[in-house]
């Protein structure tokens, strides 16, 4: 027992394992969903256990694209609000009231990362507790089953120090301790709200029964049960009735601002989704696509947290099986892995061939994620250095699941090219940095995809891939139908690149005179044109707006501004963006929140000390780093996807399941090995077996998964399927019934065991069509032209075989 009381007093507040005490008690979130829309509020509850007054820091991620607008604090009873400054003022306002003995607290941007931020809070005194909360607003995506996204990023990795760069690292300082040992809780609340209705929600957390506050489902509420692992960032999926209508908020300005500014005008935010014909693999052969790969160590690690899924380079490696399969014939491609170094599978793209497809293929088995760090700008440099094909258009993707300390510098070589590709990127796992990922596809004007948990990443992969195949839509242009008094400012670029099942936003003042109640309509048209066809969508909004106290429009709008302000390096965008952070309250990295306590009569007393908040940095359950990449691992030999599954209970809690992964899958073992084609002939016996008796849920998933990926690695470049003891295996049926049941001997084989091949994916793999739709059209158009009469007699046969009744309009009979 220590003599000393400070000691002891010390030891009676939240420890870490190291002794170290922790004043931050609970994080508590609040978010209202609005449409595509959340407003967020988070709550830091402080306090003060120690004999002395203390500095406490917590460095924390928030979306690269959220719009922060408020930052608070109640501090003694008194209710304090930070005021935005430029910057270096602030941190001087901050450091002399520290100096000072006044309580204070300050928020801002670390450094160039515009995904990671630090509160501050200076001079709290003994025995006190202070709440600071921050506010933000940010859209929200949409997903390909239409439901709208909210995530709240709660892992923070550090940044990778790319060789060479003199940069600061803003994640170095962040202390780490296992999960169990963090000392503050987590809770979330949501409002929802949608004047279609609510359907459902769902969410990788358990959640509260959804409770509707309106008879007609428009308003309802939903709570987190539980306190979920800080090891996981937290995801709500609200599914509306109707998710794909066109809608149109207006937003009144800021009262007692000046009119004219950016805050005193009304603001609209539209948001259209154009309705662009699907691109057809095989309608157009021209393109070239390169796959950027990261193979570093933390690729290694699982797919969600707990450790149930399969590595992330294994998922990737699956896609890429996928994506190969549903490129076009005469297209060109390459695949690049990086890592501290990088290596290509060519030293320029090649033509898409059985040949180079096949090897291709072999190539992918191999790779292992063993390139050590994130070194991404280097392989990007590189491909721009390669000349771009003419008639190609250059189709970049990128998969990484790093976050690296150079992110400007990737962002501005990608955009510094962006009139020679579109870039479409992909972040992989929990606390994949948003900055770098939205960054680049902005830049080059692709679209972003995050797949975390229970994503799998196939189906956003290849939705990316439609979007690539598609032609580029040219002559954008916007017309507005307004009264003559009145006129839109558009607030940013507008669109620049308009995809197929993409949301279309469009934020833009509206000066002029007020309009009579319920009287007045305005309108907006957006025009574009895809090869000789030109294409219109237009939408009407009552030019009444709505009140609010967070004008979240206002807000988004000069986010999105700023994002293009901050991009560029021009003295005139600095000082802009500097303005129009101050002018509309947004926080961006030349500005930042500080507050003191004025109130106080007497200084605080003592030295202070700092205490940095630790993060969950290593999840011993399911044995791996959540911040640095393993030197061993255990390796499941076969690439095998234990999902787990989403359980769509209605209006229930734990509507997504974690389940453990299976002991051992024999079957799913010599099915990884047939895939990857270590022993083809032993793997198609072995593995048309049923299910073995008892399977759970998730192994039954998993084999589904797993049949269609092997059927599809059977699938040949031009989009057709040989007739062979593989093919049967893998329909389920007998090599001898799949030779005999041809309908004719005039019929080609290849013919044959190609709509055999298609019937069998939509009777057998119907809920997994995201992920083959591509490479069964590249079939169809085969087969139609090879078949000719004899069609709708294979159809037939091949219906009989498989004990399925699939229509003639698969394949546009």
């Amino acid at each position: 027992r220590s003599p000393d009381p400070r000691v002891e007093m010390t030891q009676c507040g939240l420890l870490t394992g190291s002794n170290k005490p922790v004043p931050l008690r609970s994080v508590s979130v609040t978010v209202l969903i609005r449409g595509f829309v959340a407003d967020v509020g988070c709550e830091l509850l402080y306090r003060n256990e120690e004999p002395g007054p203390v500095e406490a820091v917590f460095v924390f991620p928030v979306d690269a694209e959220a719009a922060i607008y408020a930052f608070q604090a109640r501090l003694g009873g008194a209710c304090i609000e930070a005021q935005l400054h430029e910057k270096i003022q602030a941190q001087e306002l901050y450091g002399d009231a520290l100096a000072g003995g006044q309580s204070s607290f300050l928020l801002q941007q670390e450094g160039t990362a515009g995904d990671v931020f630090s509160c501050s809070l200076g001079n709290l005194p003994p025995g006190e507790e202070a709440a600071l909360t921050l506010r933000y607003v940010c859209e929200l995506p949409l997903e390909p089953d239409g439901a709208a996204r909210y995530m709240l990023p709660a892992v923070l990795r550090p940044r990778y120090t790319p060789h060479g760069w003199e940069g600061e690292d803003v994640t170095q300082g962040v202390p780490r301790v296992p999960q169990g040992e963090l000392p503050y809780t987590l809770s979330l609340s949501a409002t929802l709200q949608s004047p279609h209705g609510i359907d459902r929600v769902l969410s990788n957390c358990s959640l509260t029964p959804l409770s509707y506050t309106a008879g007609n489902r428009t308003t309802a509420q939903v709570s987190l049960a539980e306190t979920p692992p800080w090891g996981q960032d937290v995801e709500l999926l609200v599914y509306y009735v109707e998710p794909h209508k066109p809608s149109a908020v207006l937003e009144a300005g800021l009262p007692g601002v000046e009119p004219g500014s950016l805050m005193g005008d009304p603001a609209v935010m539209v948001t259209l989704l154009p309705s662009l014909p699907e691109a057809v693999p095989g309608q157009s052969p021209s393109g070239e696509f390169i796959f950027l790969l990261d193979r570093s160590g933390s690729m290694q690690c699982p797919m969600d947290s707990l450790g149930h899924l399969p590595q992330r380079i294994n998922s990737a490696k699956e896609t890429l099986v996928l994506l190969l399969k549903s490129l076009p014939l005469g297209c060109y491609f390459n695949i690049y892995g990086f890592g501290s170094r990088f290596e290509s599978f060519y030293p320029q793209s090649v033509a898409y061939t059985q040949k180079t497809m096949a090897k291709s293929l072999q190539r992918v088995q191999q790779l292992q994620a063993d390139l050590g760090g994130t070194e991404i700008l280097a392989p990007l440099q590189a491909i721009y250095r390669s000349p771009c094909r003419d008639g190609h258009p250059r189709q970049l993707f990128v998969f990484t699941d790093g976050e690296v300390g150079n992110t400007q510098d990737v962002i501005a070589e990608v955009q510094h090219h962006q009139g020679t590709h579109r870039c479409f990127s992909f972040g992989i796992g929990e606390g994949a940095s948003t900055d770098l990922i939205k960054g680049i596809a902005r830049a080059a004007g692709g679209s972003a995809e995050f797949i975390t948990g229970q994503d799998r990443m196939q189906p956003k992969v290849l939705q990316s891939l439609k979007r690539a195949l598609q032609p580029s839509v040219t002559g954008i242009s916007l017309c507005w139908d307004l009264p003559p008094e009145m006129e839109a400012a558009l607030l940013g670029q507008g669109p620049e690149v308009i995809f197929f099942g993409q949301r279309c936003l469009i934020y833009a003042q509206l000066r002029g005179q007020p309009q009579p109640p319920d009287t007045a309509m305005g309108g907006v048209t957006l025009q574009y044109r895809i090869q000789d066809q030109t294409y219109k969508e237009t939408l009407q909004f009552p030019l009444q707006p709505q009140d609010g106290d967070s004008l979240p429009v206002h807000r988004l709008a000069a986010k999105s501004l700023l994002l293009e302000l901050e991009g560029a390096r021009s003295e005139e965008d600095r000082r802009q963006a500097l303005e129009t952070s101050l002018s509309s309250g947004v926080i961006c990295s030349l500005t930042a929140y500080v507050g003191v306590d004025t109130e106080r009569m007497q200084p605080v007393q003592g030295p202070l000390v700092r205490r940095d908040i630790p993060l969950a940095g290593f999840d011993l359950m399911a044995g791996h780093s959540q911040y640095s990449a393993p030197h061993t691992f255990a390796v499941v030999t076969c690439s095998s996807h234990f999902s787990t599954r989403m359980v769509a209970v209605e209006h229930t809690n734990h509507l997504y399941k974690q389940l453990p992964p299976p002991k051992c899958l024999s079957w799913l073992y010599r099915l990884s090995e047939f895939i990857w084609g270590s022993s083809r002939n032993e793997g198609s016996e072995s593995c048309k077996h049923s299910t073995p008796p008892g399977t759970a849920p998730q192994e039954e998933r998993a084999r589904e998964e797993y049949l269609l990926l092997r059927l599809v690695s059977l699938q040949n470049a031009d989009g057709s399927w040989d007739l062979d003891s593989q093919l049967a295996a893998a329909l389920g049926v007998s090599k001898t019934d799949a030779r005999g049941r041809m309908p004719s001997k005039d019929v080609p084989p290849s013919v044959w065991a190609t709509v055999l091949a298609v019937v069998w994916l939509h009777s057998r793999a119907a809920g997994q069509r995201d992920e083959w739709e591509l490479l069964e059209a590249k079939a169809v158009g085969w087969v139609r032209g090879q078949a000719g009469p004899r069609l709708s007699e294979c159809l037939e046969a091949a219906n009989t075989l498989l004990g399925c009744t699939i229509g003639p309009a698969v394949f546009r009979l």
